[in-house]
């Protein structure tokens, strides 16, 4: 018997662990989508396009953007995009490194979704040759994680947000083909402000389902004290 509680305990610092990098890659599929844009180009201050692009010029190219990198489509749907004169809107660099997000970001949704899986699994575990308790305890450790991560990177990008933003890419790609003119296309779509209030964005939806987790599982708690 106490080895199966000491067994349910590791797996409940298990299902702790797993709650943050899950709670992070909802919030950042979350962010991938048409609609962010949408709503970021808005805001007040945002900076207009240096070289001419429009609301509807920006949000005209941005969506089939950010679709290819959820869709299975191949980067020729991109190498189709032209502007008017018949120029590409994406050089060779920017359709190479439109890959490498893809990439990435096909990656993240597969590692979510096995992720998910895992930690359903380890939740029927603990519970079955455990306790209801220690599901509770696992899953309010994995929200005040989240709450502590986001807070930490959160100042990050208030006090250096360019370092935080080189040091993403250095981890995520390959020397510098992640760096562009001001004139290209990815920049004038994307500039540094879109990434900082999408950092922002993930950041902000994380803490709030990792503050959920936390006050559901203070509910549970109370609910099973009465």
């Amino acid at each position: 018997m106490k080895k199966q509680n000491d067994l349910s305990k590791f797996l409940g610092w298990i299902i702790t662990i797993l709650i943050p990098p899950i709670l992070l890659m909802i919030s950042i599929r979350l962010m991938i989508t048409p609609l962010f844009p949408r709503i970021e180009y808005r805001l007040p201050g945002f900076p207009e396009d240096l070289y001419g692009f429009t609301l509807k010029d920006r949000l005209n190219w941005a969506t089939p953007s950010i679709n290819y990198l959820v869709n299975s489509e191949e980067i020729d749907d991109l190498e189709k995009l032209r502007f008017d004169n018949g120029e590409p809107i994406y050089n060779e660099r920017e359709l190479g490194h439109m890959e490498d997000v893809k990439r990435v970001v096909t990656g993240m949704r597969i590692t979510l979704a096995i992720l998910l899986v895992v930690l359903l699994l380890l939740t029927i575990l603990v519970k079955r040759y455990g306790s209801r308790n220690l599901v509770r305890i696992a899953y309010q450790r994995g929200g005040w994680g989240i709450v502590g991560v986001i807070a930490a990177i959160l100042i990050f990008v208030v006090l250096s947000f360019n370092d935080l933003f080189t040091w993403f890419h250095q981890i995520f790609f390959v020397g510098g083909t992640w760096l562009f003119n001001p004139s290209d296309t990815l920049i004038r779509l994307f500039p540094m402000r879109f990434w900082q209030d999408a950092f922002i964005f993930v950041g902000l939806g994380s803490m709030l389902m990792g503050a959920v987790i936390i006050m559901i599982s203070r509910q549970v708690k109370a609910d099973r004290g009465n």
